[in-house]
């Protein structure tokens, strides 16, 4: 693979860069619309997810005049699987960002986390915290309610190809109707979805993107057990400007865990979208607006 070389492509190049460890790893870059009027933007998807979650704010965020990053973490879409499932880890991700951003210049960023992605910028907060300049966190916080991650424990790894687009839309919905109950009839909504989540494979069945060896971090996964307590990880990102976002009907992020984050950081920004689950889009028009008023008060 030709790692760093740039390909233009529906309105980003993709880039791909080597990690520490030898890896390519793979990421959208939607230049911004000039002139430019900030620092660049980087997201990261959550567990199961990758880049795609992001083809619809990303090029609006582009448009305000930021570059965005939107990137696969290894395991996930165009970037390599890992031959070693205990990688498959949030420090090794937060690693693999800092190369990226070291390959790609961009010494500093604003970092838009979804769930995974939201801990992976914490995680980061405690590694370079110079590196970020301010921070979304979609439906994440220092503390996971057990019954989100006992939902999430029963399905991930189930990676099991299906007989095509339409097929994997079906699957799409029954394990994500919960999260977006206004959207269970809608077609058109589950076809992108499964497009996004999904991959096809030369014998054009559909199955879902990403290895099933990153299901190893659930491997004893215990219900029952305390919740950890990753409150010093959010201290370290909270010395700089953070909106919360989080899901009405969210089964991961509870309003406890916002009342938590605000004795951490008073100034906290916090929206809920209402009837939305485990995990907002952020295209959502509350959701939108709240980070398109936050872009325009940081760096």
């Amino acid at each position: 693979m030709d790692f760093g070389a740039p390909v233009g492509i529906g309105g980003f190049e993709e880039r791909v860069i080597a990690t520490v460890d030898g890896l390519a790893l793979y990421a959208r870059d939607y230049p911004p619309l000039l002139p430019q009027t900030g620092l660049p933007v980087i997201c990261l998807h959550g567990l199961t997810r990758n880049s795609r979650d992001f083809e619809v704010i990303a090029p609006r965020i582009a448009a305000l005049g930021r570059r965005v990053i939107a990137a696969d973490m290894r395991g996930r879409g165009q970037s390599a699987n890992d031959p070693d499932p205990a990688h498959y880890v949030a420090a090794v991700y937060a690693q693999d960002v800092l190369k990226l951003m070291d390959e790609l210049e961009i010494p500093k960023a604003v970092f838009i986390g979804t769930s995974m992605g939201g801990l992976i910028t914490m995680v980061l907060a405690t590694m370079a915290p110079d590196r970020i300049a301010a921070s979304v966190l979609n439906d994440v916080g220092p503390k996971f309610n057990a019954a989100g991650l006992a939902r999430i424990a029963g399905y991930v790894g189930h990676v099991r190809p299906v007989a095509d687009w339409h097929a994997a839309a079906a699957a799409a919905r029954a394990t994500n109707a919960s999260a977006f109950p206004e959207r269970v009839d809608d077609e058109a909504f589950w076809a992108a979805f499964a497009r996004r989540t999904h991959r096809q494979l030369d014998d054009g069945q559909v199955e879902l993107d990403y290895d099933p060896h990153i299901a190893l971090a659930f491997a004893d996964f215990d219900e029952d057990a305390p919740p950890t307590d990753l409150s010093p990880l959010f201290s370290a990102l909270a010395a700089k400007p953070v909106l919360s976002v989080r899901g009405g009907i969210s089964d991961l992020f509870g309003e406890d865990v916002v009342a938590l984050m605000r004795e951490l950081k008073p100034d906290l920004e916090a929206i809920t979208i209402e009837n939305i689950g485990h995990a907002p889009m952020l295209d959502e028009p509350d959701a939108w607006d709240a980070v398109l008023d936050f872009l325009a008060k940081v760096e």
